[in-house]
């Protein structure tokens, strides 16, 4: 079995390495992955991989190197376990690998959960694994690629809406032409009674996309965050840019009601070179959402929504999105590589398929 390793001490690195795949306890199965997206979200997952706890989904079993969570489908080829038979398809969580091991528990609802140990303690939305019928794969690589960046976009839409968007009369949202971005964007626009301004930040190359999306009030370049109004506002920050995080937090000051840190794909840019001005950025964490509402709406309400959202904003996903397709473990790799330096061109998704 081939798994593809993160250098975690510096996420650029790579290395492909073969090792033996370990034999099934019982209770346990073994899923042998179809295919998988990659995206800047995958870059964020390792450079917070320490901080955040990504690391510890999918133990590498060697020193200083990781394995990073991918979005994708797999199929069940072996198993021990009574409530997940062979040849089952299951939408989750995978290590940057060709199979995971799983002890697999069904819940009430039809999902399948991993209760192995190591997972335990982990964020449950991440250890749910979800049938699915077998697909076109353009379904599936359209699921990976957009679901969990998408279900990221509602939840922050939803949480801003929740806190009465903390008093700000308009949104901010940085780099604007990433999915979840695009996708905020997206889902902020759709309130009927206009609540706040959406504003959307990219680079100067990004431009044109941002605005072709038709979903902000406005679209500025990183340089032009001087024209940014000066009225309360909120920053939803999806690249950990520090530079471009200074500079708004000097511009709006105390304008500035609360500042969101999402992603991190812009990770060697992410330590700022001086105190930030105004409100101290939070790091939004999707899960605790996810659970707060659940608490509050009742089990499988939340995921609904999520669901039909993402597929709401994912049915025009073909006028602002060329699928590429990459076949073999071995050509993650250059992509994964392209997305760590920064090279994400927002018109692209990646699709990575081992059958």
């Amino acid at each position: 079995m081939q798994q593809l390793l993160i250098d975690q001490n510096a996420i650029t690195r790579t290395r492909l390495e073969n090792v033996t795949p370990p034999a099934l306890a019982e209770g346990q199965s073994r899923l042998r992955l179809q295919s998988f997206a990659l995206t800047a979200n995958n870059v964020t997952y390792a450079a917070s991989g320490f901080a955040i706890g990504y690391w510890q989904f999918f133990p590498s079993g060697t020193e200083g190197h990781g394995l990073v969570p991918v979005w994708g489908t797999a199929e069940v080829v072996e198993s021990h376990c009574s409530d997940l038979p062979v040849g089952k398809r299951l939408y989750g969580f995978y290590p940057l690998a060709e199979e995971l091991v799983i002890t697999p528990r069904q819940t009430s609802g039809g999902a399948i959960v991993d209760t192995a140990d190591h997972r335990a303690q982990l964020p449950a939305v991440y250890n749910r694994y979800m049938p699915v019928r077998e697909n076109t794969p353009g379904e599936d690589h359209l699921r990976a690629l957009l679901q969990p960046l998408l279900a990221t976009s509602w939840l922050l839409a939803d949480w801003l809406r929740d806190n009465g968007f903390f008093g700000a009369k308009q949104v901010i949202v940085g780099s604007a032409s990433s999915k979840t971005g695009l996708g905020l964007c997206k889902y902020l626009s759709e309130d009927q009674d206009h609540p706040v301004q959406i504003v959307g930040l990219t680079s100067a190359g990004n431009l044109d996309f941002v605005k072709g999306l038709n979903a902000c009030d406005q679209v500025l370049s990183y340089d032009q965050i001087d024209d940014i109004a000066k009225v309360p506002s909120v920053y939803v920050d999806m690249s950990g840019n520090g530079e471009v995080k200074l500079a708004l937090h000097a511009a709006l000051a105390d304008h500035l009601k609360h500042s969101a840190a999402v992603g991190i794909s812009h990770w060697d840019k992410f330590a700022p070179k001086q105190d930030l001005p105004g409100v101290k950025p939070q790091f939004f964490f999707a899960p605790a959402q996810i659970a707060k509402r659940r608490k509050e709406w009742g089990p499988g309400v939340v995921e609904r929504e999520i669901t039909t959202a993402w597929q709401r904003i994912a049915a025009d996903a073909a006028d602002w999105m060329d699928v590429t397709v990459h076949k073999g473990l071995p050509a993650a790799e250059p992509v994964y590589a392209a997305l760590a330096a920064g090279r994400a061109d927002p018109a692209q998704g990646h699709v990575v398929t081992l059958t």
